[in-house]
């Protein structure tokens, strides 16, 4: 580590960050400004047809939400003129070769000014269809690279991937780098441009037998799931990131390039704001559910270890990776930014403070009447998941509507409807099942190491904080991420 300041690091540098629009993508291009309004330029890739397109999305999407209320309030009456000058919205889609980037002149003018580049667009739908996820989180992360390529200044390219690419991998999981043709069952074999003309068939496939869009949606959705158990991962997701990082691995060539793994991200723990968050992120779909009393059952081991980590460590420990290895050739570096090993925290804890939240603050509902929680029976396997269904929703209420059930608000109709609906909740489940029983932990020595190196050099460890070891999580979750999602998220 030669570099003693991640601040200066920053100072007049260009950074592109994908998926512009996005949950880390927003709150790290707020961080880079607030802390180092030297900067000289955040381009955000936007998917838009025009400048027109990208700039009401920058307004609507990025600058006109709370997480920049802090910097409205630091710059006062100069914060539009700053955002104009600082922020560069770029029309594109990483689909496409250059990323989708039509303007030519925009294009010359990154290729020759970028010095840092961070991978954030991509789908984290587990349940996405094959040809979707293919396209954006592997071989968009190909267009990204080859873009990188191109810029004659660029400093680093960070892929932000995910640590789940482990897939069900019990125990300690290593922050080991994936090559080609690595998977998690042994079986040889696997190539990315395979699955990629293998989806375009399947696609051609349908389409020539006149397969209505619902039909195509569902059997990409099916092949997803197929693929990437094939390779021995549990799902569309974490298969297609893995296949990015194999693909960096084998074409980044001299470029210096590094991987972040955060774990499940959640909200804000500090800045700029504690408990921003955007959309209902994994396990906070379980909070929302139990505070609005849909939650009767929960299906997992409720001693298992829930890997979360704050959005503003990620976006952090992603800053200090890239100025730390700035112009580093050779292997990539692996970075697990996690909390499992350093500061573990259990699902028992979760539904605890949930309780005790929504038991003080109830959620009132339509009618403006508290929703009154009680505590989650656990089923601990699928068995006894789906004689639960079948028990108290399948059996007493066959032919007839649903009343005064615990599931009623989701489970109204007939038991058409209800048979449907059922089966949609075990698809969802059997999707999520690996991560209701995991049994792997995230091993951090890389960051840990990242974390020392950085306070040794006298960096501003206290701006760039990223140790899971400060939070105490029954606090974070009562005062500041339950609040969060009650204010951002509840509707």
């Amino acid at each position: 580590m030669e570099l003693s300041s991640i601040l200066k690091f920053l100072e007049h540098k260009s950074v592109l960050i994908t998926g512009g629009a996005g949950f880390l993508a927003k709150i790290l291009a707020e961080k880079i400004l607030r802390t180092q309004p030297n900067v000289k330029k955040v381009y955000l890739l936007l998917r838009a047809a025009d400048n027109k397109s990208a700039s009401l999305r920058l307004q609507n999407e990025v600058i006109g939400k709370d997480l920049f209320k802090v910097l409205k309030q630091k710059m006062g009456a100069n914060f539009n003129s700053f955002i104009s000058e600082k922020v560069s919205v770029v029309p594109g889609d990483i689909t496409y070769e250059d990323m989708g980037i039509k303007d030519a002149s925009m294009k010359e003018e990154l290729f020759m000014d970028i010095d840092v580049i961070v991978n954030l667009a991509a789908t984290t739908n587990f349940d996405e269809r094959y040809d979707h996820s293919l396209s954006l989180n592997t071989l968009g992360a190909k267009y990204v690279l080859d873009f990188a390529k191109k810029c004659t200044k660029l400093k680093i390219l960070v892929q932000v991937s995910t640590a789940y690419v482990s897939g069900e991998t019990p125990g300690l999981v290593k922050e080991r780098p994936y090559h080609m043709g690595d998977t998690l069952n042994g079986k040889p074999g696997i190539d990315i441009e395979v699955e990629k003309k293998l989806a375009e068939a399947k696609l051609e496939e349908l389409k020539a037998q006149g397969a209505s869009e619902d039909t195509i949606k569902l059997t990409m959705k099916d092949m997803g799931i197929e693929r990437a158990r094939h390779w021995g991962w549990p799902n569309v997701y974490v298969f297609t990131k893995a296949m990015a990082e194999m693909m960096i691995m084998k074409e980044k060539g001299d470029l210096p390039v590094v991987i972040v793994r955060p774990t499940i991200v959640t909200s804000t723990f500090k800045e700029p704001i504690p408990g921003w968050v955007e959309g209902i992120r994994t396990i906070d779909s379980l909070a929302v559910a139990y505070g609005k009393g849909r939650l009767p059952c929960f299906l997992g081991d409720p001693e298992s270890i829930v890997d979360v980590i704050p959005a503003d460590m990620v976006v952090n420990a992603i800053l200090v990776a890239a100025a730390v290895h700035a112009n580093e050739t050779g292997e990539p570096m692996i970075y697990h930014v996690g909390s499992s090993v350093r500061n573990p925290v259990r699902f028992t804890v979760l539904h605890e403070v949930a309780y005790n939240y929504f038991t003080k603050h109830p959620w009132i509902n339509k009618d403006g009447n508290p929703i009154i929680v009680g505590h989650v029976k656990v089923l601990g396997s699928m068995a006894s998941f789906k004689r639960y269904l079948t028990l108290h929703y399948l059996v007493p209420l066959k032919g007839l509507e649903i009343a005064n059930m615990a599931f009623c608000q989701y489970f109204k109709g007939t038991y058409m409807d209800l048979n449907r609906k059922i089966n949609h909740v075990m698809r969802l489940i059997e999707i999520y099942r690996p991560y209701l029983f995991f049994k792997g932990i995230y091993d951090d020595t890389n960051t840990e190491k990242l974390r020392a190196g950085a306070r040794e050099k006298g960096m501003e460890t206290d701006v760039f904080y990223f140790d899971p070891k400060s939070v105490d999580w029954e606090d974070y979750f009562m005062n500041i991420h339950i609040p969060g999602i009650v204010k951002y998220v509840f509707k």
